[in-house]
């Protein structure tokens, strides 16, 4: 899901110019197939169909930055290796670290959000049914 997009004639006083230059794609389940979860750690999986072509797509206009929670600092080591390490080898093998500027845990400033687990808000009466639609509460 794409969250809300901002465009460069937006008036918000706080925005930073990487706002309307940055993308941010989520690894795990957009990406990475993940067809297991954390599993044991590794990254396993294919990218998901058609990702790579997008990806270069999206790249044209915008600069890419992947985000993933095997990112975090607190993630224990995979075969020696930290989850950035292992992300960055996942996208050289499958042709799309040309593409990433960079892999980062943190939620980086960018123009949208490409997340599969994400919840689109517009107001909280919708937000609150999505919710309860997905028995998430």
């Amino acid at each position: 899901m794409i969250s809300k997009t901002y465009h460069t004639n937006d008036s918000r006083p706080s925005s930073l110019e990487d706002e309307f230059k940055q993308l941010a794609i989520d690894f795990d389940g957009v990406l990475h197939r993940c067809s297991k979860g954390y599993h044991d750690g590794t990254i396993y999986d294919p990218p998901i169909e058609g990702s790579l072509n997008s990806v270069k797509e999206i790249a044209k206009k915008y600069i890419i930055i992947v985000y993933s929670a095997k990112a975090r600092k607190d993630r224990p080591l995979v075969n020696g290796k930290t989850g950035v390490q292992l992300i960055w080898e996942w996208l050289d093998k499958y042709g799309f670290s040309d593409y990433v500027k960079d892999v980062t845990a943190e939620k980086p400033r960018a123009v949208c959000y490409i997340d599969d687990r994400a919840v689109k808000f517009d107001d909280w009466t919708q937000t609150m049914s999505l919710l309860k639609n997905k028995k998430v509460i």
